[in-house]
This record gives structure tokens, C-alpha cells and sequence, in this order.
């Protein structure tokens, strides 16, 4: 790979034109952000979506990450003066890591080798002469003995033959092609067996895994987590396993010219190769790309889980009592207005004595029609279920018009006990800013979850057991992601939310927060300028991200990029608008009623501008302040428990996707466990993966098909529900 081939690679390799590539690189490489670049300028990049863009940054960084390796490769070898043309062309040619280190490997510095120690004892003319396989008088043995050499410490003709066996082993097994051919073969054909300690500490969690074997290419990448997982602790010994005398004799067929002294030599030398040096590495190599794409699978199920989550619809408007359940303890209650404020908190005793329980109701039942609660949110932790039986029955007992639901509290003890919250809640106790999360996550998940690291959000399946430098990546992506796209409003986010705006790092957003303490809310876009630190290259990447309600400008309140101002006026203009009918409210439906027929193309032409940026502009004006999470189902809400013995199987019910893992769908419907939908009853049609039928906060009609009592689990279907009820 050549510097200057980069760009059609990539193209190539991701399915894009070159030109769209060579734009997008340009762009990286000016230092723009993703976001901003998939956003405000379609025109340059042909249109790439957000996912193509980001695509592009990670395979331009792992081609030049090929290219500099091949550099240090060639320099290497140039060095020890076995660079030929034909090596160079090979190392040109080679698009993967794994082929540039495959043509290093016999030029590399290795530590003491059999091999090498033959040949200081002078035997690589032998081993050369046992490839050549040109000999056909006399035997091995006889034409070895005249490379006997007692001061090289070659006493007898067997060691000389043995040595240069030992060169010929490794020759060939770190030939470039065979390597290459092996990887392939052992992937098609060889098995991963596992066999349990049953005397190890965690064995029973790895009871399906007693004497367990399955071929390589067919292993789901939540197993293979679960089996490294299991060998990590100490419970499972894993191998590959393969028919090695069929693959052994397959190497020698490929070497092998026919009657010749030192065939059985030679056969021996592949043999020993085999058994030695090459499988050992082809086992250590496929169990790393095996975990590797198992890693893989597992951070874009994290990463597509939290971007769900993330981008919930807000329950705004409401007055919320967050509830924290607890035994010993309490339960930790907080009372939030719409705009998040602490209203009131305390603490309910609703597992203890009846007495406290009645206590605990009269306590709350007074906070709620004090503060005028309409929805309660209830964290899924210890007693959540008891929690949520006290709830109901307060409901149901005083006829509120209250609602409640079950919030996945996952990381609000983190955020808890962060030094983020004792700044924004320092005169709360860790366990009520607990409570205050809880119900905070309902009216706004994007702006709360931010400020939780994103690893903390159990959304995942075995994320403790990835590279977690790879997840962390990943997932700071993903909130970057689910942030630029509902955008943020300047004059009340957190400095949290704020840092995750494209161009604007942790230090402008506390720069920005404190500007707006000390000056007041931010006007317009522009003001964003006088913030320290916060110079014309970030203005850029941000300022169309950043949203000011009822400022200067009603441009300013919609994704209008401010380069884009003076195009929207003419676009207005040219409809017959202004900007001042963006504020009137009748004025503005017949706009919007207007913009729906506009020809975005012949517009576009009109005003000299590219198609794609006056699409979105019509697009933003029809609704300036639009929350794009306005379009999705709002979250399920509830006023009564469901007991788990009240559940038979043929039941129809209503629930919520709390988590997705590869092999199914936990279903929260409104009991203490999840419901587990299998991957093989999300639908009647073959599908790859669970994410290709539900996301995470899905509202969804299930079918119960299995209940066990005894082990609390139960079993649900989607693509059993009668249509009827799928309406």
C-alpha cells in the first residue's frame, strides 16, 4: 500500500467514490469533527451519512497505520540487504497487517531458535540441499555426514541432519502463502473444545461448557466473551482442534518433488513444523480474531443499545418524584420540577413495619399533591419490585392521576458520588442525588446520561470482557453522536452536555457555562465568540449544534448553520417570508405548509447553493425548535403492578426494550424480572441479528410463552403475536 493509493482503497473497501473519500479525508485531516462535517457539508463528501463518515476516519487510520508499517517493514529488511524487487512489490501489494507481517516474519529479529542455532553450527546448506530434494544416491545420513564439525559442536551425521531439519521446519512454516492458506484452512475446519474444571470456584456458571466443541466460523461472539471469560477464571481449558495428519500432509504435497535421499527427512522436518511452530501460532492468532471480532460484536451492541437510550423520547412538562429503592436503608425520594430543580426529598420506609409503610405513604401522598406530581420514576434496583407495589397501591388507593415507571438506574451511583454532581447538587447527600437522577432521566435522558461515563449504562453484554480502551471509543462516539443530533439548547445545558458538542472540549464548555453565569443567557450564536478559548475553528464546528429559544435571531433556535444565514433569508425571501414570521405562530404554518411543496432543486439553482444544504434548511424551517425525539413513542407509563403468578402463557403484553444482546431481547414488562425474547422468536423471517427487528426503548406487544416461577425467568415471543394485537 502506497501513501497516494489511500484514498481509492478506502473507496473501494467502503463502497464510496474516490472523490467522495479524497473530500472527506481533506476534511478530517483540516480538523474538522464527524458530526460537523456529515451536517454542513453534504456537498463536499456526495451526501455521506454520519455512520460513513466515521467509517472513514477508522479505516483512513488503520491504512496509514499499514502504510507506516510497511515503511519500518521495508526499511528493516532494506537493512539487512534482502530487499528484492519481488519483496518490495509483495510488501506493496499487502492491504492487511497480518499480510506485512506474515512476509516480515523470516526477516525478523527473533529471540534463540532451534533453527538458528543450526545454522551457526553451519547446517543451512544441508537444509537447502533437503528443500532442493535434488539427491537421489546414497541416503540422508551418508551425504550429512560431511557437515560433522566438532568445534561447531556437530558431532554426529543424525545432528547434522536433525539441525537442518529443524532449519527446514521453520522455513517453510513461515513461508508467506502457506501461513496465508492455514489461516484460511482452520477457519473452514477446526473446532474450539472446551473442557470444565468442575473443582474451580465459579464452575457452575459454566456448566453448558463441560465437554463443549464447536467449528471456529460458526461461534456467536457472546459465546466466545462467555469462554474467554470462563478460561480467564480458571473454569475452562480451551483448544482448537483439527485433523492435523490431513493438514500436515497437504504442507508436504505442496513441498514435495518426489524420490529423492532426503524425502522422509523432509516429511519429518513438515511433521515437526506443523506440530512445533505453526499450528501453535495459528491457534494463538485465530483465538485473537476470534476475540477480536467478538470484542467488535460487542462494542456496536453497546454502542447501538446506548444510542436508543440516549435518544429516548423526554417526558417533559412533568413534576417527577424519583424514587431510589432500598431496603435497610430506605428508599431515597426527590421531587423535581419540570425544569430539573430539587423541590423537596426525603426518605420512605416501605419495607420495614406496616406502621412505617403507612408512614411512608402519608409522606409521599402529601409531596405529591404539594408539588403537584404526575409521574413517578422508579429506579429498577434492589426493591424496585416492593417500591413499585407501594407506588401502585398509593395510586390506585387515592385515585391520583399520577403515572409511574421503571428507570434504569445503571451508573446513577456513579454519578452519585462524581465530583460533577457535588458540584451541581452540593447540598445533597450522595444517596438523594441518587433519586434526583432517577427522575432527572425521564424528563430529559440525553441531557442526564451524559453525565454518566457511558460504560456505567448497562445497555451491553459482556462489556467488562472487551478491550476497553476500543469500548470507550466507541461509546464516547456514540454520545457525541446522539447529542449533535438533538442538539442543545446554550442557555440552560450543563457544562457535561455541552462538551460533548462538535469543537467544544471540556475546559470551552465550563468557559462557556461560566461566561453565561457571569453575563447572562447567550442572545445569538455570535456571543458564543466572546467565551475564552472558544476562537473562529470552534465557532464553526459547533455553533449549529447550539440552540438559543427566544434570541435575536430565530435562526439561531434551529440546525441553520450560521454560515448558512444569508442563504435562509433569501430562501424565506424567495417564499415570500421573513425571518420575523419564523416567530408567528400563523405565519409559520403557512410556511411550513409552503416549504412542504418547495422544489428544493430548482431552488437551489436559484439561489446558487448546493441542494443538499437547501434541502436541510427547508427542512429546519418548517419547525424552528423541533426536538427530532419528538417523532419517537414516548416511554410506557403505568398505575398498576403485575404479579408474576398472575402471568400464564398465551398472554398478550405490553413492555418496553430495556437491553439487546446477540442472542435475544430482555423485555420489560412490568414486573420484577425482564422477559427474555429469544433471537429465534423476534420473527417468522431469518434474521442476523436482534437489532435487526427492535431497538432499546421499543414499546412492544409480546406473547408470553414460557413461565418458570421457580427461577423467575420468563420466556416471550414477537413473531407469535396475532396481528390484531400487534396494532
Amino acid at each position: 500500500m502506497k501513501e497516494e493509493n489511500i484514498s481509492a482503497e478506502l473507496a473501494r473497501a467502503l463502497g464510496i467514490k474516490t472523490k467522495q473519500a479524497e473530500a472527506t479525508i481533506a476534511l478530517l485531516d483540516e480538523g474538522n469533527t464527524v458530526p460537523f462535517i456529515s451536517r454542513y457539508r453534504k456537498e463536499a463528501t456526495g451526501e455521506l451519512d454520519e455512520e460513513q463518515v466515521r467509517s472513514v476516519e477508522s479505516e483512513l487510520s488503520r491504512l496509514r497505520n499499514l502504510v507506516k508499517r510497511q515503511q519500518e517493514i521495508e526499511k528493516s529488511i532494506d537493512e539487512q540487504g534482502k530487499l528484492t524487487p519481488e519483496l518490495k512489490e509483495a510488501l506493496d501489494r499487502a492491504l492487511k497487517m497480518q499480510e506485512l507481517e506474515d512476509i516480515y516474519l523470516p526477516f525478523k529479529q527473533k529471540r534463540r531458535t532451534r533453527a538458528g542455532v543450526a545454522r551457526e553450527k553451519g547446517l543451512e546448506p544441508l537444509a537447502l540441499a533437503l528443500l532442493a530434494q535434488e539427491e537421489k544416491q546414497g541416503t540422508a545420513e551418508e551425504y550429512a555426514s560431511r557437515f560433522i564439525d566438532e568445534e561447531k559442536g556437530v558431532m554426529t551425521a543424525e545432528e547434522a541432519l536433525a539441525g537442518a531439519m529443524d532449519i527446514v521446519a521453520e522455513t517453510v512454516m513461515e513461508g508467506a502463502p502457506l501461513r496465508q492458506k492455514m489461516r484460511k484452512e482452520l477457519w473452514q475446519r477446526a473446532e474450539l473444545s472446551t473442557t470444565l474444571d468442575e473443582e474451580a470456584e465459579d464452575a457452575q456458571v459454566f456448566l453448558m461448557y463441560k465437554d463443549y466443541k464447536e467449528p471456529l466460523r460458526t461461534l456467536p461472539s457472546h459465546r466466545i466473551l462467555a469462554i474467554n471469560r470462563g478460561e480467564k477464571k480458571g473454569c475452562l481449558k480451551i483448544a482448537l482442534s483439527a485433523d492435523h495428519e490431513k493438514l500436515t500432509e497437504e504442507i508436504f504435497r505442496g513441498i514435495d518433488k518426489g524420490a529423492s535421499i532426503f524425502r522422509e527427512s523432509l516429511k519429518a522436518a513438515v511433521e515437526d513444523g506443523y506440530k512445533r511452530l505453526l499450528f501453535p501460532a495459528m491457534e494463538r492468532e485465530l483465538r485473537a480474531l476470534l476475540t477480536e471480532n467478538a470484542e467488535k460484536q460487542a462494542i456496536h451492541v453497546f454502542g447501538a443499545n446506548l444510542k436508543q437510550l440516549l435518544l429516548e423520547a423526554p417526558l417533559a412538562g412533568h413534576t417527577v418524584m424519583g424514587l431510589d429503592p432500598g431496603y435497610r436503608t430506605g428508599c431515597k425520594m426527590a421531587v423535581v420540577s419540570p425544569t430539573g430543580q430539587v423541590l423537596d426529598h426525603g426518605v420512605l420506609y416501605l419495607t420495614m413495619s406496616a406502621e412505617r409503610r403507612a408512614e411512608a405513604a402519608r409522606k409521599a401522598l402529601a409531596l405529591i399533591k404539594k408539588h403537584g406530581v404526575t409521574l413517578i420514576s422508579i429506579g429498577n434496583g434492589t426493591a424496585s419490585y416492593e417500591t413499585e407495589e407501594f407506588t401502585a397501591n398509593l395510586i390506585r388507593e387515592n385515585e391520583l392521576p399520577v403515572h409511574y415507571l421503571i428507570t434504569n438506574e445503571a451508573g446513577a451511583s456513579v454519578y452519585s458520588a462524581s465530583k460533577l454532581a457535588k458540584e451541581e447538587l452540593p447540598e445533597y447527600d450522595v444517596t438523594i442525588r441518587g433519586a434526583v437522577s432517577i427522575a432527572r432521566r425521564v424528563q430529559d435522558p440525553l441531557a442526564e446520561l451524559v453525565k454518566i461515563d457511558p460504560q456505567a449504562i448497562g445497555v451491553g453484554q459482556y462489556q467488562h470482557d472487551v478491550n476497553q480502551k476500543e469500548l470507550a471509543a466507541a461509546l464516547d462516539a456514540v454520545v457525541e453522536s446522539a447529542v449533535n443530533h438533538v442538539g442543545v439548547n446554550l442557555n440552560t445545558a450543563s457544562a457535561a452536555l455541552l462538551s460533548h458538542i462538535a469543537g467544544v472540549t471540556k475546559p470551552i464548555a465550563k468557559n462557556i457555562v461560566g461566561w453565561r453565569d457571569e453575563n447572562g443567557v447567550f442572545a445569538s450564536r455570535r456571543q458564543l465568540l466572546k467565551v475564552p478559548r472558544l476562537g473562529p475553528a470552534a465557532f464553526t464546528q459547533c455553533a449549529g449544534f447550539l440552540r438559543i429559544a427566544g434570541g435575536k435571531s430565530p435562526l439561531d433556535n434551529t440546525p441553520v448553520h450560521p454560515e448558512s444565514y444569508a442563504l435562509a433569508e433569501k430562501l424565506l425571501e424567495r417564499l415570500g417570508f421573513s425571518l420575523a414570521d419564523l416567530s408567528d405562530k400563523k405565519a409559520l404554518d403557512m410556511l411550513g405548509a409552503k416549504l412542504a411543496l418547495a422544489d428544493a432543486e430548482k431552488l437551489a439553482k436559484e439561489l446558487d447553493a448546493g441542494a443538499p444544504t437547501v434541502r436541510d434548511i427547508i427542512d429546519a424551517l418548517k419547525k424552528p425548535g423541533r426536538d427530532p425525539r419528538e417523532d419517537l413513542p414516548a416511554p410506557l407509563t403505568r398505575q398498576a403492578i403485575v404479579k408474576l403468578s398472575d402471568i400464564k402463557p398465551g398472554a398478550i403484553m405490553r413492555g418496553t426494550v430495556r437491553n439487546i444482546t446477540d442472542f435475544g431481547v430482555f423485555v420489560d414488562i412490568g414486573i420484577k424480572t425482564a422477559g427474555l425474547i429469544h433471537i429465534s422468536e423476534l420473527s417468522r423471517k431469518r434474521i442476523q441479528h436482534p437489532l435487526d427487528v427492535v431497538s432499546v426503548g421499543d414499546i412492544v406487544n409480546v406473547m408470553v410463552i414460557k413461565v418458570d416461577e421457580e427461577r423467575g425467568r420468563i420466556g416471550l415471543s414477537l413473531k407469535q403475536v396475532p396481528k390484531e394485537a400487534t396494532i
